[in-house]
């Protein structure tokens, strides 16, 4: 996939003295953070498509996650194929849940296209239970929330790993001084992030104690190492509609393929 600055950086005219330096931020800090990325990457194997782009073969709800309690755990949200894309959201007000692969996974990466309504609560999980418990890669894509970010959904007692936080509109971000570093500074954000577009977040997961590393459009976010095991080595991925009020839209995947690590 093409890095989403590369068409920016290359306009010769019309550019203001703030978006120059902006560019000049992204220009700075992404080459670094993609050759890591490359690396990364490179012992893996070939990857495999998990959604074929016209049905919901090998996935299905699984509503006994928290996020299904409106309906009282009896249904997972709406999950529909459209326009190529996997589309959810709540199906009664208040009411969301997961949609799982049928199969299970251990070590594994897995990368998928977003382009969600600002305004939901979403993740991709990784290692889940049917209760939904498991690790996940947020994407909140709402005010105040994060991309990339590391949760143990009931696992954790604490808020989870972010060096990022949007602010009112998904164009503007703040840096979590106390986190990893953020490799995009606030100013090159605008042009980091495609709004009201396909953005590639990938996500991979290892080991036991596990160690969870997130990558936006190719740029390494966050790696995290769980300190102690406390969850099992295999279990379903899973998209999320969060539940609850405040979280009304759709959120979209496509493009979703995993591979072994």
């Amino acid at each position: 996939m093409n890095h989403p600055a590369n068409h920016d950086l290359a306009r010769p005219t019309g550019l203001t003295r703030r978006e120059l330096l902006a560019l000049g931020a992204l220009a700075a800090v992404v080459p670094a953070t993609l050759v890591r990325a490359a690396a990364a990457g490179a012992a893996t194997s070939s990857w495999t498509p998990i959604f074929d782009g016209q049905s919901l073969a090998g996935w299905r709800p699984a509503p006994k996650s928290p996020h299904s309690r409106a309906s009282a755990n009896k249904t997972a949200g709406r999950w529909v194929v459209d326009g190529g894309a996997i589309v959810g959201s709540q199906d009664t007000p208040n009411n969301g849940g997961l949609l799982f692969t049928e199969a299970q996974y251990g070590d594994v990466e897995i990368s998928v296209e977003t382009n969600n309504d600002f305004g939901p609560d979403s993740g991709i999980f990784l290692r889940c239970t049917e209760e939904g418990r498991g690790y996940q890669c947020l994407i909140d894509y709402h005010p105040a929330g994060t991309i990339g970010g590391i949760l143990g959904e009931q696992i954790w007692k604490r808020r989870g790993e972010r060096n990022f936080t949007f602010g009112a509109k998904p164009e503007s971000i703040t840096l979590n001084p106390h986190a990893q570093p953020c490799p995009v500074v606030p100013e090159a954000w605008p042009f980091f992030w495609r709004v009201g577009q396909w953005n590639e977040v990938r996500v991979r997961i290892v080991g036991d104690p596990p160690t969870i590393t997130t990558w936006i459009n190719g740029v390494q976010m966050l790696t995290f190492t769980e300190p102690v095991s406390q969850h099992p080595v295999r279990g379903h991925i899973g998209l999320q509609v969060h539940g609850g009020a405040g979280n009304a839209g759709f959120v979209r995947y496509r493009n979703l393929r995993v591979r072994s690590v």
